[in-house]
Formats: structure tokens, C-alpha cells, sequence
């Protein structure tokens, strides 16, 4: 029998870094590659934490603040390969079972800050066939923290707020939920204010009651 607090819950959305994959390696060689290109220092631990959560572009902006670096940056950003990068991801441990088990009761999607990498993320890991929308920072006119990337996912799934639940590891996925107006879980960050906190995503099992022991 599902929890009774959750037994309204149709969709399951996921942020994508820091969530379903520890991208910490990934972003750091991908925005120092760019910073090296254009003779730039290494990020600084302040500067990631920003990259890490927010979008491309406005990370570039936050990194290169003069307006002909910031072109030059985004020039070299927007004709280079995220490919060499996808090595560097690493897929959350049960992942892929959390999403087998929850896919044949729920609707599952993703928001995030991504940009266009979105697409070769999800065909690198195979992954493309576990959600059934995926809204990007390219898909609505503000990104996250703005709720717009979770309202399009209610209004896609023709849904009540109160019938989704969404799943962050960071204060812009707190700040979008609240505005949004959804169920917040917490990924593997305790200082956040969410309805739940996990430190696995196989917890999620638990806040919604299922039986899928055995998947793990």
C-alpha cells in the first residue's frame, strides 16, 4: 500500500548533476578546459560551486565578466565537443533500478540546468529510454531556480502540483520545488529545506512505500 501522504503522486522528475550522475570531474575539466583555452587560471572552489548548478551560459558569464572574453568563451564552448567529458560522469548508484521500478506505477522526467549535452548524456549511459520528458535550461525561457522547468513538466503530464515529486542536491532544485509548489526530496544534502532527505536514491522507494527490495 503506497504512504498515505503520497499516494497522489503521478510523475517522478530527477535533476540530472549531482542526482543521477556525481558530475563533479566532468564540469571541472570542461570549464577548465575553457578557461585554459582562453589562458584563464583553473576554477576556484567558489567558482565551481556556482558552474556546478547553474547553466552554461550563465556560467560562462560568471567567469568571464568582460564582454570580449565572455564571447570568446562562448565561441570556443559552443564549437568544442562535450563528448571527451561524458568519461568523467559517473552514474548514481541505483539509478537505473530506482527508474525500472518506479516507471510501471509512475511517469518519470528530468529538469535540469543542462543545456544542449542533455541528448549525448543520456545516449552515452543509456539512458534514453527511463524518462518520458526531459526539459533542459534550452526548453523554457527561465531556468531553474524559477519553477518554469518543473511547471512545464505539470502541464506536460496535465497534472496538480501536489502529483509530483522532484528530486535535488542543490539550493537552486530546492528554490525551483517550493515555487513550483511540489514535493522536495534532498539528494545527499542535509542543509537544504526539503519534505524528504535521502542520502540513496533508493530511498525514494521508501518514501512512496514500494516493495522493489528485491531490485537492489
Amino acid at each position: 500500500m503506497i504512504n498515505q501522504k503520497m499516494d497522489n503522486i503521478q510523475v517522478i522528475a530527477l535533476d540530472c548533476d549531482g542526482v543521477m550522475f556525481d558530475t563533479t570531474n566532468a564540469n571541472m575539466a570542461y570549464y577548465n578546459e575553457i578557461l585554459k583555452h582562453l589562458g584563464r587560471p583553473p576554477l576556484t572552489p567558489e567558482q565551481f560551486a556556482y558552474c556546478h548548478s547553474h547553466t552554461a551560459d550563465q556560467s560562462i558569464a560568471h567567469l568571464f565578466d568582460d564582454e570580449q572574453g565572455y564571447k570568446r568563451a562562448q565561441r570556443y564552448r559552443k564549437n568544442m565537443s562535450y563528448i571527451p567529458f561524458l568519461k568523467h560522469m559517473v552514474l548514481e548508484p541505483y539509478l537505473k533500478p530506482i527508474l525500472e521500478a518506479l516507471r510501471p506505477r509512475y511517469k518519470t522526467a528530468i529538469a535540469t540546468n543542462r543545456s544542449d549535452t542533455m541528448d549525448q548524456v543520456l545516449s552515452v549511459h543509456h539512458l534514453e529510454g527511463y524518462f518520458d520528458l526531459v526539459v533542459s535550461s534550452m526548453d523554457v525561457d527561465r531556468p531553474k531556480p524559477y519553477p518554469d522547468p518543473l511547471i512545464k513538466i505539470l502541464e506536460y503530464f496535465e497534472i496538480n502540483a501536489n502529483c509530483a515529486l522532484y528530486v535535488g542536491d542543490s539550493e537552486l532544485d530546492q528554490m525551483a520545488a517550493k515555487a513550483a509548489g511540489v514535493t522536495f526530496v534532498a539528494y545527499q544534502n542535509t542543509s537544504l529545506d526539503a519534505d524528504f532527505h535521502i542520502g540513496s536514491l533508493k530511498e525514494i522507494a521508501s518514501i512512496l512505500d514500494l516493495e522493489i527490495a528485491s531490485a537492489f
